[in-house]
C-alpha cells in the first residue's frame, strides 16, 4: 500500500478544519427553530405578530374602487398589488379623508418591470427610457389599471424613435411605416417572437418611384427594369432618410 503522500497532510487538515468550523458556527448560530416555517425562525412569531401593520390588502381596495379593481383584475396587471405602487394603504382605509395613498406620476416606479433587462422573458414589455418618449410619464399614453399598447399614429416612433426622427425631416415623412413594413398587431405585443416584415424587393418602391406609377408628379421616377442593376434601391439609398446616398 502506498504511503498518503505528506505534502498533502497540510491541505486535508485545512479543510477539515474550515468544515468544522462551519457546521461548529451553524449549530451555536442558527436556530432550533429556523425551518420550522419555512426559511423563517418560528421563536419570532411574536415579535412579528407585534409589527404595526401597513398593507390593507387588495381586497380592501376593491370595496371602494370596484370598477378599478376589476378592469386591473382582467389586465395583464392582475398580479400586482394595488400598493406595490401606491404604497401602504391600511391608514387610508381606516380614515379616508386624513390619509391618501401615494398616486405616482413619475417613470420609475414603471421602471422596476418594464425597464430594458435582457434576462426578462421574451415578450415582455420592455423599454429604453431614455429614447422611449422621455420627458413623458407613463400614464400619458397607458392606463396602469389596463395597461394596453398605445394604437397611435407614433406607435412605432415608441420603440424606433430615432429612426422615426430621421424620417420625419426626410421626404419620406408623410408615409406611414407600414406603407413599407408588413407589423401585425402581435409585432406590439411581443416585438421579439413576431418581427415586423422588411421588403424584399424593389417592388415596394416602385409604388411611387416606377415610371408610371399612380403618385404625385414631384416624385421622382425610374426606369424599374434598367436602374440599378442587380442592386435593389436601398444598396445606395437609405429608405428613412432617401435624400441621403450610401
Amino acid at each position: 500500500m502506498s504511503k498518503f503522500p505528506q505534502q498533502l497532510v497540510p491541505l486535508v487538515v485545512m479543510i477539515v478544519a474550515i468544515i468544522g468550523s462551519l457546521v461548529t458556527a451553524r449549530m451555536l448560530l442558527v436556530p432550533d427553530s429556523f425551518g420550522d416555517y419555512g426559511h423563517y425562525r418560528a421563536d419570532n412569531t411574536d415579535e412579528v405578530a407585534a409589527l404595526e401593520l401597513a398593507y390593507a390588502g387588495a381586497q380592501a381596495c376593491s370595496d371602494c374602487h370596484d370598477e378599478v379593481y376589476e378592469s386591473k383584475r382582467a389586465s395583464h396587471h392582475s398580479g400586482v398589488a394595488c400598493e406595490s405602487c401606491h404604497g401602504p394603504a391600511l391608514a387610508h382605509v381606516d380614515d379616508q379623508d386624513a390619509h391618501t395613498p401615494d398616486a405616482p406620476r413619475g417613470r420609475d416606479g414603471c421602471m422596476l418591470c418594464h425597464g430594458y433587462d435582457p434576462a426578462r422573458p421574451s415578450g415582455f414589455p420592455q423599454i429604453l427610457p431614455a429614447l422611449h418618449n422621455p420627458g413623458k410619464a407613463c400614464l400619458t399614453c397607458h392606463d396602469p389599471h389596463e395597461p394596453r399598447l398605445p394604437h397611435t399614429a407614433e406607435e412605432c416612433s415608441a420603440c424606433h424613435r430615432e429612426i422615426s426622427n430621421r424620417k420625419m425631416v426626410s421626404h419620406h415623412s408623410s408615409l406611414p411605416c407600414t406603407q413599407c413594413h408588413e407589423a401585425s398587431s402581435e409585432h406590439m405585443k411581443n416585438p421579439r417572437a413576431t418581427q415586423a416584415e422588411k421588403p424584399r424587393g424593389p417592388d415596394v418602391c416602385g409604388v411611387c418611384h416606377a415610371r408610371g406609377a399612380d403618385s404625385s408628379r414631384e416624385i421622382p421616377r425610374i426606369d424599374m427594369d434598367d436602374h440599378g442593376g442587380r442592386y435593389i434601391c436601398w444598396d445606395c439609398h437609405y429608405p428613412h432618410f432617401p435624400e441621403a446616398s450610401l
